[in-house]
């Protein structure tokens, strides 16, 4: 045991740095995301090296530049380009007005491990998945430093759960309800486990994985189907005694709210929610389910009657220990504000309703 920060603490404090417009060392790059990136940090980047931007594959084919690295695309910075032209590159909420960005001009050829990382932190950190990036071969002292290849090895493992309070919580769904609060070892967000009745380990559990929606689950938003499904969920475990409601805090499909603001946007200029998710550099769902499964694991849950529309959850679970002996449907009332939403659920998302 060491005082000096481990990986997974370093990757934490590194994603704590491009939230508040701090650069990050991956391997011999300078990062930066280009959502709090400052102009006086931006000019002390481009004294330092050759700035270029990294995008998703998917933003850059929105912007009709060249990919030539698979997931991603490197976009050299023009002489004069400044900040804004930066965030117009990285944010398509003015993509309609000025459509025309380029010429573009794409990098190729190299290793990408240090971009490919650097998207992925911003991901995690709820950002724009745009970054700017600068070959160094030294940087400034205090900087935190990673190197790509454990930074992404990182990043995509499964956090470990660790149980941190529970206490009596009477619902008007059910009032024998206890709500337990788990923490990742990853830094990132709270997640909740509500258990209704005392549920045997031994046999399937009534379960559903919600996801969630400050916006239906709270506000009551008739845009999506979130917050009936919640409390229908919940009203289907009161009436049977026992269930357990797993709440993801992993709001608008895992990219944040913001981000998910960002997506009501471009979907009021004619977007669907699959294709916001693209034009904003998302893929269609960035969730991570098996978060849910190992809530379930380090509750002795391990057969569940899953309550949901969408195979991918069924799968998932499947796939992590966790055995799931019945699929429940969960259809709630349509609204004519929520009718497209539901439509390209089904249509391009593969939920069964």
């Amino acid at each position: 045991m060491s005082l000096i920060p481990t990986l997974i603490e370093t990757v934490s404090r590194a994603r704590t740095d491009l939230r508040i417009g701090l650069p990050v060392v991956l391997g011999g790059y300078l990062a930066a995301a280009i959502e709090t990136l400052s102009p006086d940090r931006l000019a002390l980047m481009r004294q330092l090296g050759a700035a270029h931007l990294a995008l998703t594959s998917w933003r850059a084919g929105t912007l009709k530049a060249r990919v030539y690295d698979g997931d991603l695309a490197r976009i050299a910075l023009p002489p004069d380009a400044d900040l804004a032209w930066l965030r117009s590159m990285a944010d398509p909420a003015g993509d309609l007005m000025t459509p025309m960005k380029g010429p573009l001009n794409s990098l190729r050829g190299g290793d990408v491990a240090a971009h490919r990382a650097a998207i992925a932190l911003a991901k995690s950190a709820e950002l724009l998945p745009a970054v700017l990036m600068v070959p160094v071969d030294s940087v400034p002292e205090g900087l935190t430093r990673l190197e790509p290849g454990p930074a992404l090895e990182q990043l995509a493992r499964e956090s470990i759960m660790a149980p941190v309070a529970a206490a009596r919580l009477p619902l008007l769904a059910a009032e024998n309800s206890k709500l337990h609060i788990f923490r990742p070892d990853d830094g990132e967000a709270e997640h909740y486990a509500v258990e209704i009745g005392a549920p045997s380990r031994d046999k399937p559990v009534l379960a559903r994985l919600h996801s969630a929606c400050f916006t239906g689950d709270v506000l009551g938003s008739l845009k999506c189907d979130c917050g009936p499904q919640l409390h229908a969920a919940l009203g289907a475990m009161g009436q049977a005694g026992e269930g357990v409601l797993i709440y993801l805090n992993q709001e608008g499909r895992g990219i944040g709210l913001a981000n998910k603001m960002r997506a009501y946007a471009l979907q009021a200029q004619g977007f669907d929610t699959v294709e916001a998710n693209h034009r904003l550099g998302f893929e269609d769902d960035e969730r991570d389910f098996r978060i849910g499964a190992g809530i379930l694991r380090r509750m002795g849950f391990s057969k569940v009657r899953l309550m949901t529309n969408n195979p991918r959850k069924v799968s998932m679970l499947e796939g992590h220990c966790i055995a799931v002996t019945e699929r429940v449907p969960l259809i709630t009332p349509r609204n004519r504000h929520n009718t497209g939403y539901l439509d390209v659920k089904a249509e391009k998302s593969g939920h069964l309703l």
